[in-house]
């Protein structure tokens, strides 16, 4: 017995808004994790130890700015 007959041939579709949905979303995904996690380490330095706030502040930036280095886009060599 055969199988339905299917329109869906592999490879065929254009896959451009998945592939940009993707990348918004792993984009998102990465920045928010870092500010979620500065946000977090500024609150924890200010109201749970004896930092307080210019000492979470400067966690926080530290935290931001070091994530920024590691996270950015690498540039990648152009294909001759």
């Amino acid at each position: 017995m055969a199988g339905p007959a299917s329109d869906y041939h592999r490879g065929e579709m254009d896959i451009a808004e998945q592939q940009s949905t993707f990348q918004l979303m792993m984009f998102m995904t990465k920045w928010g994790s870092l500010y979620t996690a500065a946000l977090v380490l500024l609150l924890t330095m200010w109201f749970c130890t004896s930092a307080g706030f210019l000492g979470g502040a400067f966690a926080a930036i530290a935290m931001v700015v070091i994530g920024t280095l590691v996270l950015r886009e690498k540039k990648t060599a152009a294909a001759h």
